[in-house]
């Protein structure tokens, strides 16, 4: 098993990783962060672990705040001195909260706790996939549009976007022409392929193939720079930037 151990404390590794050894001398501490930033620099690129050991209070924040900037799909299991942070901790991908000082006891609970969720995980994920693979949405390959009198059929993977204007909705092609479409935008994120268009809030459904950049905005959003003509400001709304990520990074 890989082990990622985010603490600034040096005893507080020491003493972890004795007792993660001392548990299974099998265990990899792959990984030593002792920052918000180090973790974020460190998640950004890689995946190959099983388990993240992190503590909440660290010299640049809260740990809290690595979420904030990324996803990660791993378990975590959380390392502190307070209790009052116990209902954040399980807002992410949470499965204990041990409290400080830590002893063999509950690290032992804690790893026998992973060991069962991750068997229970992979018989969840073989059922999840012959469920998907049985209840596959079907997905629209075009759209009807009318200009004046003529209607077109406009092929989903040539469409940019889509963003509401009121109770209007209309469609921009890559090429930049705009049509009107009979759908809310709620009716369209069942129709469309999740993993080319994203919803990135409540005005915009985006083709990962007509963006151009994406930057840092304001108050930890972001903000989309398409490639065709927007009058409107395209911004990933704070509470989705982390799922934007994920989805903008893809498999």
């Amino acid at each position: 098993m890989k082990v990622i151990i985010v603490e600034d404390e040096v005893l507080a590794v020491e003493k972890l990783e004795r007792y993660l050894l001392k548990y299974n001398s099998t265990i990899e501490i792959v990984e030593k962060l002792d920052s918000i930033s180090s973790a974020v620099d460190y998640f950004q690129t890689n995946t190959d672990f099983d388990v993240v050991f992190m503590d909440i209070q660290l010299t640049d924040g809260l740990s809290f705040e690595i979420f904030n900037q990324l996803t990660i799909k791993k378990p975590i299991i959380f390392i502190t001195a307070f209790d009052e942070y116990a209902i954040d901790a399980f807002k992410v991908n949470s499965i204990d909260y041990i409290l400080k000082p830590i002893t063999f006891t509950d690290i032992s609970k804690a790893m026998s706790k992973l060991e069962s969720m991750q068997n229970l995980f992979a018989a969840k994920e073989v059922l999840s996939k012959v469920v998907n693979d049985i209840t596959k949405r079907k997905t629209k390959d075009r759209f009807l549009v009318r200009l004046g009198n003529h209607i077109h059929s406009i092929k989903t993977n040539e469409i940019a976007l889509f963003y509401a204007e009121g109770r209007t909705v209309h469609l921009i092609t890559l090429q930049n022409k705009k049509f009107i479409v009979d759908f809310k935008l709620e009716e369209l994120t069942e129709l469309l392929e999740q993993s080319i268009f994203y919803r990135v809030n409540r005005s915009f459904i985006i083709n990962i193939n007509a963006i151009k950049d994406v930057v840092v905005y304001s108050n930890s959003r972001l903000k989309i720079s398409p490639t065709i003509t927007v009058e409107k400001e395209i911004v990933v709304s704070r509470e989705k930037v982390a799922l934007f990520k994920n989805w903008f990074e893809g498999n």
